[in-house]
């Protein structure tokens, strides 16, 4: 299954941009599972839902994901200090450098527009699995 996302207002883009990422296969199988658990037909996906479990019709703010984020680390177990809501952008294009996903079509995906911030991304991951690094001099 393939399923195309429109952003809406992002960080670099308006309301009015016509923003949009590609899910495939199992994100497009999870992603129709919570919108029809949570009854969601349009608008925003990402919602806060209350202590009672009611689903809101606005969307999460930044802030809010970013401390449901190092909730959920926290209760794995991890260091919440070291994860943010930012670190999934970032970590989605170094994960993409690890696959061997050309910078454009990750760009595509992540948004980013710096082709120099999206590189540098890559270049940490491109040298660690690089013919270089193993040579020994």
């Amino acid at each position: 299954p393939c399923l195309s996302i429109r952003l809406g207002r992002t960080k670099t883009a308006t309301a009015d941009d016509d923003e949009h990422v590609l899910l495939v296969g199992r994100p497009v199988t999870a992603l129709k599972s919570w919108l029809a658990e949570a009854q969601i037909k349009d608008g925003p996906v990402f919602r806060r839902i209350d202590q009672w479990g009611n689903v809101d019709r606005r969307a999460l703010t930044p802030q809010s994901v970013n401390l449901i984020l190092k909730a959920r680390c926290e209760q794995a177990g991890l260091d919440p200090a070291l994860f943010s809501a930012h670190g999934l952008r970032s970590g989605y294009l170094t994960e993409a450098a690890n696959r061997g996903i050309p910078l454009p079509e990750a760009m595509q995906q992540s948004l980013h527009r710096s082709v120099t911030q999206a590189a540098s991304y890559y270049n940490n991951a491109e040298r660690k699995n690089g013919r270089a690094a193993r040579l020994i001099v």
